[in-house]
């Protein structure tokens, strides 16, 4: 890592998010997957420029069984009719309820990494 880059991260003042990063970086060079390199990327700008995406706007763009990354938070405003696998950084109180009313899932992006590491499949939405 670069030293501006580390830098960068080092500054965060969530202790979750440095780690995060580190780890989405060295899961891209194992498995050679650009996408966690993406989110990493996202992820170590400063946290007023992260995704706020509504439950509306999953629902619109996600289709039935699909898994929706997002690098920020989702918020619960909207509907949402489809059965989705939604990985993010936070999620509102009311995004995980209605999530799981419908049938989908919650999950960490440690816990998409970890579940998917090829990242094959994963729709980011911001």
């Amino acid at each position: 890592m670069s030293k501006n880059t580390n830098a960068k991260i080092q500054r965060k003042t969530n202790p979750r998010t440095p780690v995060l990063i580190a780890a989405l970086k060295d899961e891209a060079r194992q498995n050679e997957v650009a996408i966690w390199r993406d989110v990493a990327k996202k992820l170590e700008k400063p946290g007023r420029n992260y995704a706020q995406v509504n439950l509306s706007k999953i629902n619109r763009y996600a289709k039935d069984g699909e898994t929706v990354l997002i690098a920020g938070k989702v918020l619960g405003s909207g509907l949402l009719e489809k059965a989705v696998t939604v990985a993010a950084y936070n999620f509102s109180a009311t995004a995980m309820k209605k999530i799981a009313e419908v049938g989908g899932k919650c999950l960490t992006i440690e816990q998409i990494m970890e579940e998917n590491p090829k990242g094959s499949g994963i729709r980011i939405l911001q």
